[in-house]
């Protein structure tokens, strides 16, 4: 009787080439998360023309944005623990398949209050899509380079929000605001079409819940066509198998610091990037320069944070995350105080911004891959959302305090000089983490023992 095989899947990845079939699982799954950033700033980008259209004030529009942005943080905290029940593929799905409907419904709006109640509803689909687009390229991915193929699908999103400035521009004069609705809910319908064909199920999921085995088989000969599954094949995960997935989870077996550190630097962080994003061209034009400039200004924060997302990830895969993140944001915190200081001339000023998103924006994505790379595989797609629901808070915190600050007539010095702190907290959070949190770049060190089906 011949022996039985046992294959180990993260093995396999790691010492394969990626495939074709690996590939198309990371094309499909960055447009999903292309579409995930069109969808998510295509408010800011209608909002003028629904102004204009219904005749309200910008004001009234304030509580429509933050249902939208409460409508993620729900859907991050929810659907990444349904996800580590069920499945990253059909949360990924179904999530980008209930958006585009109310992508779609959108267009029809005919209300305040309508718009306030799709946006949150849409902003539930729109939670799921980063935490399992991340968990499932992280599981697709090797080793040496999982953190920069993480970034570079993340990376998607910013590209979504830029594509999403240059379509509507063109579309609105041309069709109206709902053309840009209309946009984000078909392409994102025909993206799930193609990801329901083409993207399978992680192999590590399958094999931790005991699952659907021939699919593993299948999926593994297309990344390696020499291996040989058969029936009797079985699969082994450096991991222990969880009962369940649910948020108590992410604080045994030693992983409560590490979360908690986390989500520190989730809220922290993001608490800065929506304050920048949201605040930085209003203060440039108070501070004196032209519209035009000061718009300039906000969108060399975009580009510094697209170089980060690019350059910072394969430097991750060499040397790590924390030799990487705990200097990068330091900087940030140097950087983000330089900005509101008088006198500042303007080649600084814009050296100083894209600093500052180089290390805030594109540090996002690090610390989103951070995170993924650090829980097991039952755990993954929930400790990641988690990280992100509890950084949501910070996205919705970022604007209000930006705005408390300037109704309290603080200085532009004052303003930065005080937004740099969170800066320096996420810092020494990462710097703790490092220390007292645990290795991300080998998770398996934190578990018991083998899986094997």
């Amino acid at each position: 009787m011949s022996a039985v095989q046992t294959i180990d899947i993260p093995s396999v990845i790691d010492s394969n080439r990626l495939s074709r079939s690996q590939l198309l699982i990371l094309i499909m799954v960055g447009l999903t998360v292309v579409m995930d950033g069109f969808d998510v700033q295509s408010m800011g980008y209608v909002a003028p023309a629904i102004i204009a259209d219904w005749g309200v004030s910008k004001a009234e529009l304030g509580p429509v944005f933050g249902a939208g942005l409460f409508g993620m943080l729900v859907g991050s905290l929810t659907l990444s623990v349904l996800a580590d029940k069920i499945g990253r593929r059909p949360v990924l799905i179904w999530a980008t398949v209930f958006f585009s409907l109310c992508m779609l419904v959108t267009a029809h709006v005919t209300s305040i209050g309508q718009l306030q109640v799709i946006r949150f509803v849409t902003g539930l689909g729109l939670g799921a899509i980063m935490p399992n687009a991340l968990a499932l390229v992280g599981e697709f991915s090797p080793r040496n380079k999982r953190v920069t193929l993480m970034m570079l699908v993340s990376c998607g999103y910013t590209i979504g929000a830029v594509l999403g400035g240059l379509v509507s521009a063109w579309m609105i004069p041309l069709w109206g605001w709902q053309s840009v609705f209309y946009l984000g809910g078909i392409f994102p319908l025909l993206i799930a079409a193609l990801m329901y064909v083409f993207v399978p199920e992680s192999m590590q999921f399958l094999v931790v819940k005991g699952r659907r085995l021939d699919e593993v088989g299948r999926t593994l000969r297309r990344i390696d066509p020499s291996l040989k599954v058969d029936g009797s094949t079985r699969y082994a995960l450096a991991e222990t198998a969880q009962g369940s997935a649910p948020v108590v989870e992410l604080f045994r077996e030693g992983r409560g610091v590490a979360t908690v550190l986390l989500w520190v630097v989730n809220f922290m962080n993001l608490l800065n990037l929506y304050f920048l994003s949201s605040w930085l061209p209003t203060i440039a034009t108070s501070a004196g320069l032209s519209t035009s400039t000061a718009v300039m200004v906000g969108t060399t924060l975009q580009v510094g944070g697209v170089l980060g997302t690019l350059l910072m990830g394969p430097v991750i895969d060499r040397i790590g995350f924390f030799k990487v993140l705990v200097p990068c944001f330091a900087l940030a915190a140097l950087s983000i105080a330089l900005i509101g200081q008088p006198g500042i001339g303007l080649p600084l000023l814009f050296l100083v911004v894209t600093v500052t998103g180089f290390c805030i924006i594109g540090g996002q994505p690090a610390v989103n891959a951070l995170a993924a790379t650090y829980y097991p595989t039952a755990l993954r797609s929930t400790g990641l959302g988690w990280s992100l629901g509890i950084g949501r808070w910070g996205s919705i915190a970022g604007p209000v305090l930006g705005g408390l600050l300037i109704q309290f007539e603080w200085s532009n010095s004052e303003i930065f000089l005080a937004m740099a702190v969170p800066t320096v907290i996420a810092a020494l959070m990462l710097f703790l983490f490092a220390h007292t949190g645990g290795t991300a770049s080998a998770p398996a060190a934190r578990v018991d023992g083998d899986i094997v089906h």
